[in-house]
């Protein structure tokens, strides 16, 4: 069933939120800002919204909690933008009220919790769009369909890497930041499930891997240099039903940060470089050259709404995120980040701006993403104990 007038739009969540917030706001005839959903009124906490927005946002209803917001009225689609370990009682909310849901990602907090969330999705006909945004680039079917026609020789293995910097701010800003748990519930707060979680997901996509039983093994190999739970420098192995290994050498302790991580289909007779983030792909030919293309991209809000309005296929429905979920849970069952020796680590700032450097890591994740291992495999100095 497709629907042909404005839909309502509730946003829960002020911090990320504000970016659908401002999809919605830009998507007016098409969709409209209904409602805010946060403990703090968006007057109270004007930090997140620019002042050509502040009107428009201070005009929408706003309410503490989608109970009181679904005892007024139910919005078309709800977009939570809240903490992972939220993300399934907030969907389970909204579903049961009857809204489709926008669900940040990653999608939950266990494959469990997912598999349940696909089952009720489905029980109760709405749609669940997961906001994996390098899934809504026009680049990830171009590079399927270059793999799919040959244009690099047969696939050799995928591998992505991450080169980003986080200082203690980012993991002061929440309590549940840089947690495996917090208070006895899953957060799962890395860099492999949160920050990288796009990059893991869409090399799996290139490979044509969405469910979790496409993804046959998962070797971990989790470090962090900030005094964290969780990961903050890591690599994996994914082994697929496609006879691929998908690498992935993630960071955010790099000396200096790489604005898109890069995903590389290696090849017999050429490579794809995808920058996801900025929709740009190098085409490498056999000699060498190098061609580049760049792409567009619909947002994953915007997507939704042209799903329910015309029946576009969904970027990113829930159950196509199956095959990431299968490799956080490996991350979430598996030993916990060791951390790496100080003396492959140099601090550098102050106080919140203070970060950790971890030694030559840029030269590391490439060489694990290129050969399909992790950094133990392809013997990084601080994983040489391990």
């Amino acid at each position: 069933m497709t629907e042909s007038r404005e839909l309502t739009v509730a946003v829960v969540g002020l911090g990320f939120g504000r970016s659908h917030i401002v999809d919605a706001l830009r998507l007016e005839g098409k969709a409209r800002l209904a409602a805010i959903v946060d403990l703090v009124a968006p007057r109270e906490n004007p930090r997140y919204l620019p002042g050509d927005e502040r009107d428009a946002v201070y005009a929408t209803p706003h309410f503490a909690s989608l109970d009181e917001l679904f005892s007024h009225a139910v919005p078309d689609i709800v977009a939570i933008a809240t903490p992972i370990h939220t993300h399934t009682e907030m969907a389970r909310s909204a579903l049961a009220a009857g809204a489709h849901v926008l669900l940040e990602k990653p999608p939950t907090a266990t494959l469990a919790e997912h598999a349940e969330l696909t089952r009720l999705a489905e029980a109760a006909g709405r749609a669940v769009q997961v906001g994996f945004q390098a899934r809504g680039s026009t680049a990830l079917p171009a590079v399927r369909a270059l793999i799919d026609e040959g244009a690099i020789g047969e696939v050799r293995g995928i591998g992505a890497v991450g080169l980003w910097v986080r200082d203690r701010a980012y993991y002061e800003r929440a309590r549940w930041a840089g947690h495996r748990e917090l208070d006895g519930t899953i957060v799962m707060d890395g860099a492999m499930t949160n920050p990288f979680a796009h990059a893991v997901d869409a090399a799996l996509a290139l490979d044509g891997c969405f469910t979790a039983e496409d993804v046959l093994d998962v070797e971990i190999d989790a470090w962090h240099a900030h005094p964290i739970e969780t990961d903050d420098t890591s690599s994996l192995v994914a082994s697929t039903v496609n006879g691929t290994h998908v690498a992935a050498a993630l960071t955010v302790c790099a000396a200096e940060e790489v604005e898109s991580p890069v995903i590389t289909v290696h090849g017999t007779a050429g490579a794809l470089r995808l920058h996801y983030a900025v929709d740009l792909l190098e085409i490498v030919g056999a000699d060498g050259s190098v061609r580049t293309e760049t792409y567009t991209r619909t947002s994953m809000l915007e997507n939704l709404i042209d799903h329910l309005r015309d029946g576009a296929p969904l970027h990113c429905p829930l159950a196509s995120t199956g095959a990431f979920m299968r490799v956080l849970e490996e991350i979430r069952t598996g030993p916990d980040a060791r951390a790496i020796p100080a003396e492959f680590v140099r601090w550098t700032g102050d106080g919140s701006a203070a970060r950790p450097i971890v030694a030559d890591v840029d030269e590391w994740c490439e060489r694990a993403a290129a050969t399909g291992q992790t950094f133990t495999g392809v013997g990084a100095p601080w994983a040489s104990g391990a």
